[in-house]
């Protein structure tokens, strides 16, 4: 090891010493003589001083990425990489670099505001001891390390970001387009022709680490005008199950609608299977909503504008006398094959109802929630008066149980609070467990904000949102929270998308109309100056008490960009996808420049 140049000079003991001068035939004493009976000492190594201290950075970097860079230290062995998690919990090794390396990439495993207040800083070590450098910290808005994913054939229009999907661990992500106008047909077509108006297509991202990159793009095997493709979607939790609706697909009969499954054998997508409804007829849009069940082998369809007067499970298919009371459809796979299991009504259906506009399935196919976006009951909570019609598209969702093969209406659940046009069950999500139902309600009016706070009764902000909880405790579903944004406002459309972690504690809610121009991670909220910017709220759950833990923008938010109009929340709580349709970049890809050449093109935003 090369020494610290102020230890450049030899050092003697007086023993030594007296051993060299008695070798030239002197001594320390003059008086003295002749030999000497000491033992000669050993010299002393002079000890190591620990290494000077490196100065330390820190670069926020897409995807999710943390860069840091530090002046390299003279006399190391090592660089000791340290953070402190939330700041104050104290200090955690987290790797050991090797000497001379002035740079490391960390990247960010959790949503992007778990990591805010994060302290880190470099210790330079060797034999002599660690020295640190100086403490960088993390702070909002991180607008470096958002994600920001682009088609690879974006076009004006195309409303790329119109749903999103993301597997458990967030390696696989899945956007439709529902604009999109190319004739191709299957995965990896011709992207430019744009012959097919409104035909819809489907793009599948692939995480590797912290890297992204467009893995695929599909279209139906039967691609035509206006056919919605991409209109809902879900993938496993393994990311090998896509399901695609295209609820204006017009084979049997004009907008009757379509289901689609690809699968994926290592890198390669594949169609698996076309799925009409078992009583396919003009308007029904089969399709509208889709949810495949973790495992892969489950599937759930709603047709919201099916006309058949049934209720329960298995009912009279033939029947149109409730225009519009909708359906929802379960398809199981065995092997590669996919068959209708069960055709399922709300117990009370009736004409205009829409059961089927969203659809929410549990990991093992075993619980399903659907919800009736324009259902008029009056009742309150769980279990009321379903045959009242009092209160018009205040909205109610319905949770379906299968047991030993047979699917039963296990709850009927309305809102705490229903009022007319309300639109309770627009958009649900379900617990991998089943265990936990959170609903949307775009169209509440109460003025409250935050948590089971402010008066549920009061109705002065016009579509302002809201979102229920509801928990299972094994014999009856009852409402755990009643969750408002933290900056309410009038046509906020909180709950417009929303979107439930695996074990449902966490919750991520979109609120595409929302006009504040904040940018980023915890942004300015009560801002009102860009109109339809749009927004996404994540709220976590601890026991049974929720709260508030981020408020989140886009980072180039403009007026009309619609952020939050989709929505997805990765199983394991630590990806956060955010749909914009109305965003205007003609970039492609993963990061590219964020301006306005495209109107409408669509972006989607991964934090």
């Amino acid at each position: 090891m090369v020494l610290n140049s102020i230890y450049s000079r030899t050092i003697f003991t007086a023993a030594t010493l007296s051993l060299i001068l008695a070798s030239c035939g002197r001594g320390l004493d003059s008086k003295s003589s002749g030999s000497s009976s000491q033992t000669p000492a050993t010299p002393s190594t002079p000890a190591t001083p620990a290494p000077s201290a490196p100065v330390l950075t820190m670069t926020y970097y897409p995807v999710k990425e943390l860069i840091f860079d530090w002046t390299d230290s003279d006399s190391e062995d090592n660089y000791k990489f340290m953070m402190d998690a939330t700041g104050s919990s104290g200090w955690t090794e987290l790797s050991t670099l090797g000497q001379d390396l002035v740079m490391h990439q960390d990247s960010i495993y959790t949503t992007l505001n778990e990591r805010i207040g994060a302290k880190y800083k470099i210790m330079a070590c060797n034999t002599g001891g660690c020295t640190d450098s100086n403490i960088v910290t993390v702070n909002a808005p991180m607008t470096a390390a958002i994600g920001y994913f682009k088609a690879s054939n974006s076009a004006a229009s195309d409303s790329f970001g119109y749903k999103v999907a993301v597997s458990k661990n967030g390696t696989y992500m899945a956007v439709s387009a529902t604009g999109e106008d190319s004739n191709a047909t299957g995965v990896g077509g011709l992207q430019s022709n744009n012959s097919a108006s409104g035909s819809g297509a489907v793009y599948i991202f692939k995480r590797d680490g912290s890297t992204w990159a467009q893995m695929a793009y599909i279209k139906p095997s039967n691609t035509a005008s206006n056919m919605n493709f991409g209109q809902s979607l879900s993938l496993s939790d393994d990311g090998d199950y896509l399901a695609v609706g295209a609820n204006m697909e017009s084979t049997t009969a004009a907008t009757s609608g379509a289901a689609y499954i690809f699968k994926r054998t290592s890198s390669t997508w594949a169609q698996q299977a076309f799925l009409k409804a078992s009583n396919p007829e003009a308007a029904d849009e089969f399709g509208i909503s889709v949810d495949i069940s973790g495992d892969g082998t489950t599937l759930a369809v709603g047709a919201y504008t099916e006309d058949s007067a049934a209720s329960g499970i298995n009912g009279d298919e033939t029947s149109n006398a409730a225009s519009a009371a909708g359906a929802a459809y379960v398809f199981t796979r065995s092997g590669t094959s996919w068959s209708q299991e069960a055709y399922i009504k709300a117990s009370n259906p009736t004409s205009g109802d829409r059961f089927g506009a969203s659809v929410s399935i549990s990991a093992d196919g075993t619980a399903l929630a659907v919800g009736a976006s324009q259902e008029s009951s009056n009742a309150t909570g769980v279990g009321g008066n379903q045959n009242n019609e009092s209160a018009p598209a205040s909205g109610a969702a319905y949770v379906f149980r299968k047991t030993n093969s047979v699917w039963s209406q296990q709850a009927y659940i309305k809102a705490s609070n229903p009022s007319p046009y309300d639109n309770f069950a627009n958009n649900l999500s379900l617990a991998d467990d089943g265990l936990t139902l959170a609903v949307g309600s775009y169209g509440e009016a109460s003025n409250a904000t935050g948590v089971n706070s402010g008066n549920q009764a009061d109705n002065s902000l016009s579509i302002a949102g809201a979102v229920y909880i509801f928990s299972f405790n094994g014999t009856v579903w009852s409402q755990q929270a009643y969750i408002k944004a933290s900056n309410t406002k009038a046509s906020l459309v909180f709950g417009w998308s929303v979107s439930l972690s695996a074990d449902g504690n966490k919750l991520a809610v979109g609120a595409y109309q929302d006009n504040s121009s904040g940018t980023s991670v915890d942004g300015n909220q009560s801002d009102t100056s860009a109109t339809s910017a749009g927004s996404a709220f994540l709220f976590s759950r601890t026991g049974t008490t929720w709260s508030q833990q981020a408020y989140f923008k886009a980072p180039n938010a403009e007026a009309q960009d619609y952020f939050g109009y989709s929505i997805a929340l990765s199983g394991n709580g630590n990806y956060l996808c955010v749909g914009a349709t109305g965003e205007d970049s003609s970039a492609t890809g993963v990061g590219g420049a964020q301006t306005n050449g495209a109107s409408a093109a669509g972006a989607v935003y991964v934090y």
